[in-house]
């Protein structure tokens, strides 16, 4: 658990936009750490495409050490992507991997960053106007896709107790010691954090830690719904399941996307910083929803019906509401883009965790915008 304030900042940054395929809605909030570390970037349209052709791009990222990195990452990370003669040719996957690696080596050429110790986490999708979605992830943040009210995986968390995660780091001559590696740091890949890549005889997918990001690839359609990215902020307090049916919930009360990240922070908030770490975090959430030929309204009235008629899990009426930071629940039962600075309000396979609030009830142009 990290350094702790006396009392959270719970003031948001907050972002919605939108053009004629995609809505997104994002916010951060530092919380109880002494310092904000998390970075994320939005941005519509990544290239000069336009239909089939056009890119989107969302990615958040988790600082650690510093926020030097992060912020670097959040900066910089897309458009390293985009310039990259494979991203030019059309092949993502490639690009990603690319991407990702040439940010680390950016990284390291920097000389303000020669002393520098931090890294972060990097959870990225890319979104082609064909309908395609590639994912890139390195750490422990995620990206999780609603299928009708159903919470698919598109990336995987890297810790070091993973079995292939582990073979990596003791093969590089690192050991992972209390779920950590060589004792200290908890995730087994990431941007930065060049203390454990010093290993002149192996490549950088090779490294103790590596930024080398698993990618993948996924082709929508009418059942797939939205997108969330988060930090492990969020992901640490909720399970993906969890996730995905609050935000159905807020969607389904005509809520803006952005509200709906705010809401899903203060939900998740401790309301002490005496437990243990959890909802202690710096929290980013990004919510990107997919128009599929739908106008806004139309996308809204759709996911109402679908949650109307029971047709998928969604959380209960009541966690659309407004509950404030801090809130403890009782467990269930078995082409315009704005900018919302704003305040708070008074008025499996994942190593998930589930508190305070798990899923257990029984039913079931360019705009770029970014910021460290």
């Amino acid at each position: 658990m990290g350094q702790t304030l006396s009392e959270p900042i719970v003031e948001k940054r907050s972002q919605k936009g939108g053009d004629d395929t995609l809505l997104f809605g994002v916010s951060d909030m530092q919380g109880w750490r002494i310092s904000m570390e998390d970075s994320h970037a939005a941005v519509l349209q990544l290239n000069s495409g336009s239909g089939k052709d056009k890119v989107s791009f969302f990615g958040v990222y988790d600082g650690h050490g510093g926020d030097a990195v992060a912020q670097f990452s959040g900066e910089h990370v897309h458009r390293i992507i985009s310039q990259d003669t494979s991203f030019i040719a059309g092949d993502y996957e490639k690009a990603l991997k690319n991407g990702f690696l040439n940010t680390d080596k950016a990284i390291r050429e920097e000389p303000r960053f020669k002393e520098d110790p931090s890294g972060c986490t990097a959870s990225v999708v890319l979104i082609t106007g064909d309908g395609r979605v590639f994912c890139a992830n390195a750490g422990d943040s995620r990206s999780v896709l609603c299928v009708r009210g159903e919470a698919k995986p598109l990336s995987f968390d890297h810790k070091p107790q993973n079995e292939v995660e582990k073979a990596r780091i003791c093969a590089a001559g690192g050991f992972v010691d209390f779920g950590r590696v060589n004792g200290n740091l908890a995730l087994s890949r990431a941007i930065g954090d060049f203390e454990f890549k010093k290993n002149a005889d192996l490549p950088p997918e090779q490294q103790i830690v590596t930024a080398y990001p698993d990618v993948t690839e996924h082709q929508l359609d009418e059942d797939d719904e939205f997108l969330v990215l988060a930090c492990d902020g969020i992901w640490d307090c909720q399970t993906s399941q969890a996730v995905v049916e609050f935000v159905r919930r807020g969607i389904s009360a005509k809520q803006e996307l952005h509200k709906i990240c705010e809401n899903l922070m203060d939900n998740c908030l401790a309301s002490s910083s005496e437990t243990g770490g959890l909802g202690c975090d710096n929290m980013t959430v990004i919510i990107v929803g997919f128009l599929q030929g739908k106008t806004k309204e139309e996308w809204y009235d759709m996911i109402a019906k679908r949650v109307e008629n029971q047709d998928g899990p969604c959380a209960p009426l009541e966690y659309a509401e407004f509950r404030g930071s801090g809130h403890e629940y009782d467990h269930w039962n078995h082409n315009q883009v704005e900018n919302c600075y704003e305040e708070n309000e008074e008025d499996e396979t994942n190593n998930e965790t589930s508190v305070p609030f798990e899923k257990s009830w029984i039913w079931s142009s360019q705009s770029d915008f970014s910021f460290g």
